[in-house]
């Protein structure tokens, strides 16, 4: 289990072996990178800013909820200045089946994004954006 809040670029291969286990017969892996579209609007970069000691706070009470079903769970969240195709973020699941794992992963990205306190500030072309677009 690993949950960490960092400056430094995400080491996706590190990360994925750390989940391979002998118990463990699917790991499901989510990376979240710094696109340039989002529909009509470009961006050039993204500032993530965050409470780290809170933000890890909350990325592990999510993850507990996963690791109370007996699966590995690692969320890394990248702050600072990122740019185009810079990775953001890595959730990865092991767990016992895929369904499991593709589950758990879902939930805890969806989650993160909705409820651990990490800022973005998107730099577009024609201005700068809070939290990405509005629903």
């Amino acid at each position: 289990m690993k949950i960490e809040i960092t400056h430094e670029p995400i080491n996706t291969e590190e990360l994925t072996k750390s989940l391979i286990h002998n118990e463990y017969g699917g790991v499901d892996i989510f990376i979240g990178n710094i696109r340039q579209f989002t529909g009509e609007i470009e961006t050039e970069k993204i500032e993530y800013t965050t409470y780290k000691k809170m933000a890890e706070k909350e990325m592990q009470k999510l993850a507990d909820k996963v690791l109370a079903k007996g699966m590995d769970v690692v969320m890394v969240h990248r702050v600072g200045e990122l740019q185009l195709g810079d990775i953001a973020v890595f959730i990865g699941v092991a767990a016992p089946h895929r369904a499991e794992a593709f589950e758990n992963c879902q939930f805890l990205i969806d989650e993160l994004k909705r409820t651990v306190p990490i800022w973005k500030k998107e730099y577009d072309r024609d201005k700068i954006r809070w939290g990405g677009l509005e629903d």
